[in-house]
């Protein structure tokens, strides 16, 4: 790797510090040991996969968690910006966009680049940034490499300072892109919005929000992402905890010590801490509490698949070789060509998306055309992901000490089924003293005590439980947004979705005039990869709204024919890759739960990410911006 700027340093050490991996109890030797290939034992997979998924299963579904509200120490405050008094505005804006995160940063660079403006962000945080502004727990990261993570590198003339960036780097990315483009002077933070809805008459948005504000503007964007409010399980007993208590989105620094940057949390050392959940969040910090000198008890549902991150610094010599005018289109192009089914002779990002990738590729590749069919082609991904995640779990027996904690850390899914993880420090993290995993065999905390935990009747006493349990996902999205979208004819926008998401390329809406929606889904859906799908976007809105101001139109709409035919466009496609009825529950397949009727719409561009993006890319240039109205 290091001819990509980045070492393998951390990866090659853990290796050859390690211990030969035990074998994986469901892979059987074709050969005796150590002298050839290995044949999977798949129905005995399957049949693992199948245990682990059944211990989970609960009827409550996402009724089993709950929000923060009146439980937590902090609760939903902004424990990182102090909240200032301003008076309400009454103004009116040319483009007003909900949510100060990458969808809102990377829309309003591009307005203002096209001469759009004045743009309004509004977010309920105390500054942009969004996921991360309220994601400041030690060891926080991108999973996706930054060159291709983090918007606008190009443009802002910043350099990544490792493969994969930590939070304060990215935060300060998002901060310096408002600054680039002037993204502060008309933002409202520490803002909600309650109420939205088109003025047919006046042909503008009125838009009023918790503050007192009522303005209007002649366009809006919705980019409020699908993980911002935080959420707990619904242990019972858990407002009893007479000890410290928080979430990771609201990490409380005044109580353990150190800060974002990663100094050590002093304040910690000593003290009984239980962290509950062990999802991307708590493989990322569980290592930093560690390190702080406190007995730690990690507390499991379910493992995570944990791969290599080999981590490293980018150097600067080299990035200033690569970094020729359109650098970073290229490589998104190159990650989304390799990561999603696109046609790549090279591997730019070399990470565990791309692999998975090539693994598939491989196995195809010796494969006749005439045999080439959606079931060859569904067995070809299923034999590579058995492959893969053998060597995920052979990777826990190599790393971690005890015996009997290495099988509980095992993941027995398939690696889409949940998020997949990447960390060079995780594992190795339950090698020290201060660490001690508490598996609860997929059946979660009984309850909470005011001294600490129950798991199977015994409980466990502790100073301080850190929620790492995600934030809600199967809420409505008018729920979760905190107001519903009133369009064209007091049309509501959770009407207009009842049945499920309708689009053009999960941008345009019918009945919702001037409104434009950032997110993945009916688009690219590259989930591996969601600023791509973001920064596509807010190009495309540009590009149209120029457009529509150069021609004189005050309204732009897609129409019902166009929308129609590109839902029934989508549908002609495989359906989702991640996730699936078989999987462990999550938020990937709906808790386990059987997908609901809208679930089918939430998918992508048939053909895969790197064709939706081309096809979008020659939509935008043709100038014809075919489906859409203007008036």
């Amino acid at each position: 790797m290091a001819s990509r700027g980045w070492g393998d340093e951390h990866g090659q050490a853990e290796r050859r510090a390690a211990p030969k991996p035990a074998r994986d109890p469901l892979v059987r030797p074709a050969y005796p040991p150590d002298e050839g290939p290995k044949v999977l034992d798949k129905d005995s997979l399957k049949a693992k996969y199948r245990a682990e998924r059944d211990k989970r299963l609960r009827p409550d579904g996402h009724a089993q968690y709950r929000r923060i509200d009146g439980v937590l120490d902090h609760g939903l405050d902004d424990p990182y910006t102090p909240r200032t008094e301003r008076a309400p505005k009454t103004d009116h804006v040319r483009f007003a966009f909900v949510g100060a995160g990458f969808a809102g940063l990377v829309t309003g660079a591009r307005l203002v680049e096209a001469g759009i403006g004045p743009v309004r962000l509004i977010d309920k945080g105390g500054d942009v940034g969004g996921t991360w502004y309220w994601n400041r727990y030690p060891g926080a990261q991108c999973d996706t490499a930054s060159m291709v993570y983090m918007p606008l590198l190009e443009e802002t003339g910043h350099r990544p300072t490792e493969k994969y960036a930590h939070a304060p780097e990215i935060l300060a990315q998002c901060q310096r892109i408002a600054q680039q483009y002037g993204l502060r002077e008309h933002a409202l933070f520490h803002t909600e919005v309650k109420d939205l809805r088109w003025d047919d008459a006046a042909q503008v948005w009125r838009i009023t929000t918790d503050r007192g504000d009522d303005f209007t503007a002649d366009f809006i964007g919705l980019g409020t992402g699908p993980l911002h409010i935080p959420k707990l399980p619904g242990i019972p007993g858990i407002d009893s905890f007479q000890g410290h208590a928080f979430h990771t989105s609201r990490w409380d620094d005044a109580y353990t010590g150190g800060d974002p940057l990663g100094a050590t949390m002093d304040k910690l050392a000593g003290k009984r801490v239980a962290i509950i959940g062990t999802g991307a969040t708590a493989v990322q910090c569980v290592p930093h509490l560690a390190r702080s000198g406190c007995q730690l008890l990690v507390v499991q549902r379910t493992p995570s698949s944990v791969d290599v991150r080999a981590n490293a610094p980018i150097d600067a010599d080299w990035f200033a070789g690569i970094a020729t005018p359109g650098w970073q289109q290229r490589w998104l192009d190159n990650f989304t060509a390799n990561a999603a089914g696109g046609q790549a002779t090279e591997d730019l990002v070399q990470d565990g998306w791309t692999e998975l990738a090539r693994r598939i590729r491989a196995k195809l590749g010796g494969m006749p055309r005439s045999e080439m069919t959606p079931q060859t082609m569904l067995a070809a991904f299923e034999d590579a992901d058995f492959e893969k995640m053998s060597e995920i779990r052979a990777r826990v027996d190599s790393v971690v000490q005890d015996g009997p904690t290495a099988q509980q850390l095992k993941a027995w899914y398939r690696q889409l089924c949940k998020r997949p993880c990447f960390h060079d420090a995780y594992l190795p993290a339950f090698n020290q003293p201060n660490v001690r995993l508490l598996d609860t065999d997929g059946q979660g905390v009984e309850r909470i005590t005011e001294r600490g935990i129950v798991v199977a009747g015994v409980e466990h006493a502790v100073d301080c439980i850190i929620y790492a349990s995600g934030f809600e996902v199967g809420s409505d999205w008018t729920v979760r947004a905190g107001f519903d979208i009133v369009g064209r004819d007091g049309l509501k926008l959770s009407d207009a979705r009842a049945q499920g998401m309708r689009s053009l390329h999960g941008v345009h809406v019918h009945g919702f005039p001037n409104a434009f929606f950032v997110q993945p889904a009916q688009g690219a859906n590259l989930i591996s990869n969601v600023p791509h799908n973001l920064t596509e976007a807010g190009r495309t809105i540009a590009t149209v709204l120029r457009h529509a101001l150069d021609h004189g139109h005050r309204t732009v709409e897609v129409t019902p024919e166009a929308q129609a035919a590109w839902v029934a466009q989508l549908l002609t496609g495989p359906g989702r890759m991640i996730g699936g009825p078989d999987c462990t529950p999550g938020y990937y397949n709906n808790e386990g739960a059987a997908p609901t009727e809208p679930a089918k719409y939430a998918v992508g561009y048939p053909a895969g990410a790197s064709a939706f993006f081309q096809y979008l890319k020659g939509w935008r240039e043709t100038g014809k911006f075919e489906g859409l109205a203007f008036g």
